[in-house]
């Protein structure tokens, strides 16, 4: 009896043992696979234009705008140069897409008129002259 019972238990602990192994050999598969696919790299378009605006309040909105248009990875906006420099995929966005979505929050853009009803709604720091000089060469 004593012999069963020890035969039973070692043919248990080497399923076991066994399975273990199998679930290892898949972990280590996924993290190869993922670890490859994180090593790719992307190249990213820059471009500069002019975004009419007055202060940091501007500031804020305005990159918010651009960075909530899917594949810009960086919007940095020049209170005094009213001039925002962005970093893209181009293959997830384009240049036009950006210049609407800051048109869209009540900004002018160089290509694209700011959204009326957006700028109405802007606190009164950020109602800007429609015709102030964008993209400047502040010294």
């Amino acid at each position: 009896m004593k012999r069963v019972i020890l035969s039973v238990a070692v043919v248990a602990a080497m399923g076991l043992t066994s399975c273990k192994d199998e679930a290892k050999k898949e972990v280590e598969t996924t993290v190869t696979e993922v670890s490859s696919e994180v090593s790719k790299e992307i190249a990213l378009a820059e471009i500069s234009f002019g975004v009419r605006g007055n202060c940091g309040m501007c500031k804020t909105t305005i990159e918010k705008a651009a960075n909530s248009v899917e594949g810009v990875a960086e919007a940095n906006w020049d209170v005094d140069k009213k001039k925002i420099d962005v970093s893209f995929d181009e293959t997830k966005t384009d240049v036009m897409s950006i210049h609407k979505a800051i048109a869209a929050s009540g900004y002018d853009t160089e290509k694209v008129a700011g959204d009326l009803e957006a700028y109405k709604n802007l606190p009164g720091c950020c109602k800007y002259d429609h015709e102030m000089e964008m993209n400047q060469q502040v010294k």
